[in-house]
């Protein structure tokens, strides 16, 4: 908890830049690219489907966006929604954006939001302070689920460009 709270020098690089610019997004856990935006499954998931939507350009602060960043990120947002709320039947979400160091971004050098479906009686404890959560996406191998195949059902119908992220599978329960 301590690493968590203490103010750390930003590192070199940036983790979006570097998975964007691999060849294989399913390694890279990214479920849809979408004009001038990208949506990823979240390493460090608060819930069962947190995933993250996020500009392709490297970008530390909403108010720098452009118009096309914006809409294509709400687009990308709507949509994830959409298939989260297919596939897993959650009670409501949580959406938003950690906007510097302070106010809890992991990544404060380029802007992001994060889709948390939520489900009534579970609690979130990151939901009173910006902490993360120490479960971590570690076996590159698909993990099965009842709803693991929620992208390519949804996701991949409307996406404007085809990614092969059919096995990307995470852990999700329907109730």
């Amino acid at each position: 908890m301590a690493y968590i709270e203490a103010a750390h020098d930003e590192p070199e690089g940036c983790l979006f830049c570097e998975l964007l610019a691999r060849d294989d997004d399913q390694s890279a856990f990214i479920l849809a690219r979408d004009g001038a935006a990208f949506a990823l499954l979240n390493a460090y998931p608060y819930n069962p489907g947190h995933l993250m939507v996020a500009p392709t350009r490297h970008v530390g602060d909403v108010e720098d966006l452009d118009a096309d960043e914006l809409v294509d990120t709400g687009r990308l947002m709507q949509r994830a929604v959409g298939a989260l709320r297919q596939e897993m039947d959650p009670h409501g979400f949580n959406l938003g954006a950690n906007l510097g160091r302070v106010a809890g971004a992991g990544i404060p050098g380029h802007v992001h939001w994060h889709v948390v479906p939520r489900v009534a009686g579970r609690h979130l404890p990151q939901a009173e302070a910006p902490v993360r959560s120490p479960r971590r996406l570690t076996n590159p191998q698909p993990r099965q689920a009842p709803c693991s195949d929620w992208y390519s059902t949804t996701m991949s119908a409307r996406s404007s460009v085809d990614v092969p992220t059919a096995d990307v599978r995470f852990h999700c329960t329907r109730n």
